[in-house]
């Protein structure tokens, strides 16, 4: 399993198949899923979780297991994905953690690192968050960031019209940088 980041209390990593069981914890919560308006079948999880390991292999990055230090639980998932927002491809920071851990600011802290490695290990100078607009919590983290909304789009999936907010945080541009 390989380490991505570290922070004061969690470590991110690279997901395996035996992150399986876990994972189904979060996206098979109807109420932890409910920003996706359905809990996920099993089929569902591990498409999610294959999606995940080919992110991994395409980009160097994806959605990543968050491990609490102390305990060792498996916390969530915190990462970058390469999102399609209105046919422009953009660098997201994602978030969705177990029920049980809401609330204690790991989403906060392992979103941050994330941003932080977006900027500076991987050089790029634009972050997005898309969130739909109902779900307070993750626009509290969005807005804890330091992002701001650009707009409010539509996003259709499982043939429903989301209104979703496209945070963003821009840097200047820097030599050498990428978007």
């Amino acid at each position: 399993m390989k380490t991505i980041l570290t922070t004061p209390r969690l470590t991110l990593r690279e997901m395996t198949r035996a992150d399986r069981t876990d994972l189904a914890e979060i996206l098979q919560d109807p109420e932890a899923m409910y920003a996706y308006e359905h809990a996920f079948s099993g089929e569902e999880v591990d498409q999610w979780l294959d999606r995940q390991l080919e992110r991994y292999a395409r980009y160097g990055f994806g959605l990543w297991a968050v491990i609490d230090h102390v305990t060792g639980e498996w916390v969530g998932q915190c990462g970058l994905t390469i999102q399609n927002v209105e046919n422009v491809e953009e660098l997201e920071v994602g978030y969705l953690l177990k029920r049980r851990f809401w609330h204690r600011g790991y989403a906060r802290e392992a979103a941050a690192a994330c941003r932080d490695y977006a900027f500076n290990a991987l050089g790029r100078t634009r972050l997005v968050a898309c969130v739909r607009v109902n779900n307070a919590p993750s626009r509290r983290v969005a807005e804890y960031l330091g992002m701001s909304v650009e707009r409010i789009f539509i996003k259709h999936y499982y043939d429903m019209d989301m209104p979703h907010a496209l945070y963003v945080q821009e840097l200047p541009e820097r030599e050498g940088k990428t978007r």
